[in-house]
């Protein structure tokens, strides 16, 4: 089942008795922290049981004692999901009533995670550490060969790290609420159910690669590719234009009349895009993606995906209060 663009393999098991399963494979980064992932996500899908959310996200298979059950051999890891029902996916390209009808339910269901996160342990992960992890290895003499980018390069993603730092610290980051968050929202891993007044509900979610435990502001860049005319899940670029769009701005709008944000929140979302780059496409690049999407992705950073940051006029974030 897999995009075949990730490192992760996706498979369908069908069983004996008729039923399937989703099996993931890996084999990159920590199978500790893959296991504290899934146990996370395991426990937010158990406890949106008795909500509007019931069922939406897969829940993880747990051994006899309850524990999420894993299969390791130090070289490998495995972990196995229900296989959610599926139902209509969006169009590739929303209309205006859609990008409202998205905006008022990603806000119900980020209420809902809100309400059960305080049951959740936080995560050994985190966006400031992820940065400081990114800037030592930055700062290594090496870098140059790690990252495969020359000297110049480095110095550019040193900068642009250092200054996502600085502002965790000017927005006093540490202090905002942290909830379960999918990072990855795209038209390929949700479906939504048709209400009778020709609207709809967020039915169910697959795919979690990008799962965390953060404030929910980490959701926003792929939400604003999502709603845009421009952005298009079959084509793997990526470009902070999406956030100030006409059409982001109007699921911004849809969204703080279910769930307020504060203007800070709001004005956060470009330092969200770029620690998505920074993380993601440079830091941990060789993890999510093929060896020749992770090079060109990297390489794009530095020249394309960072200076188009730089020179984004943010303002229009401003108005959807």
């Amino acid at each position: 089942m897999s995009a075949n663009v990730s490192t992760n393999r996706v498979y369908r098991l069908h069983l004996d008795d008729g039923a399937s399963v989703v099996g993931k494979v890996s084999s990159y980064g920590s199978y500790f922290l893959f296991y504290e992932d899934h146990d996370r996500l395991n426990r937010c899908a158990r406890l949106l049981e008795g909500t509007r959310f019931s069922g939406m996200l897969a829940e993880v298979w747990r051994c006899a004692d309850g524990r999420i059950f894993t299969w390791y051999d130090q070289k490998m890891w495995a972990v196995f999901y229900d296989d959610v029902p599926r139902r209509e996916h969006l169009p590739r390209v929303l209309s205006v009533a859609q990008v409202h009808n998205l905006g008022r339910e990603i806000a119900e269901f980020h209420l809902a995670c809100t309400d059960l996160a305080p049951q959740i342990p936080a995560g050994s992960k985190t966006v400031k550490s992820d940065a400081i992890h990114l800037l030592d290895l930055l700062e290594s003499p090496f870098a140059p060969r790690n990252f495969e980018l020359p000297p110049e390069s480095i110095g550019v993603l040193w900068k642009h790290t250092h200054r996502f730092l600085e502002r965790l610290i000017e927005v006093g980051y540490d202090e905002w609420p942290k909830i379960p968050v999918l990072i990855d929202w795209n038209l390929g891993n949700f479906s939504v159910a048709t209400e009778p007044d020709g609207g709809f509900r967020l039915f169910s979610r697959w795919d979690y690669d990008w799962f965390r435990i953060e404030p929910r502001v980490l959701d926003f860049y792929f939400l604003s590719r999502v709603s845009s005319k421009t952005g298009d899940r079959t084509r793997f670029t990526y470009g902070p234009h999406t956030l100030v769009e006409p059409t982001f701005l109007e699921f911004l709008r849809s969204y703080r009349q279910v769930f307020p944000m504060t203007d800070e929140e709001v004005m956060f979302l470009p330092e969200v895009y770029r620690f998505f780059i920074l993380n993601y496409v440079v830091r941990e690049g060789a993890r999510f993606f093929r060896p020749d999407l992770c090079a060109q992705f990297r390489s794009d950073a530095v020249r394309t995906y960072l200076p188009a940051l730089d020179s984004l006029d943010a303002s229009p974030l401003r108005s959807t209060a």
